[in-house]
């Protein structure tokens, strides 16, 4: 399922979202349509690294329950990921759709968190030089 919201869209998968993926190609091709967050109810290990390598964030319900409350076609806000992120894994998300409210979260690290941040491992590595 796709959605979109100010210009972006997120991805919501099922369980090990990205596996067997042609790996980086698999991530930067959405990211350059706008993919910002990936809701799923979990992400393969390599996929994983690569969404957060392209700016990407990679997040998993925290309640697998809440992926079949959603419908194709609904809209999702996910509001101050960037605040959220550095404050704590959860982060809270909103069915506008159907009027509910869900909780995912990241498992990032700190490294990770700042690649997310500076937009992708190539901006990171550009603001370190």
């Amino acid at each position: 399922m796709a959605v979109r919201a100010q210009g972006g869209h997120a991805i919501v998968g099922g369980r090990n979202y990205g596996q067997g993926s042609s790996r980086e190609h698999a991530a930067l091709a959405p990211r350059s349509l706008g993919l910002h967050p990936v809701i799923a109810k979990g992400v393969a290990r390599i996929h994983w690294q690569n969404l957060v390598n392209f700016g990407v964030l990679p997040l998993i319900f925290m309640d697998a329950a809440d992926y079949d409350r959603l419908e194709q076609g609904d809209v999702i806000r996910v509001e101050g990921i960037h605040a959220a992120i550095t404050s704590g894994p959860t982060i809270p998300a909103k069915n506008l759709t159907r009027k509910l409210t869900f909780v995912a979260r990241h498992s990032l690290s700190d490294r990770q968190v700042d690649v997310y941040m500076a937009g992708g491992l190539i901006n990171w590595k550009k603001g370190r030089l």
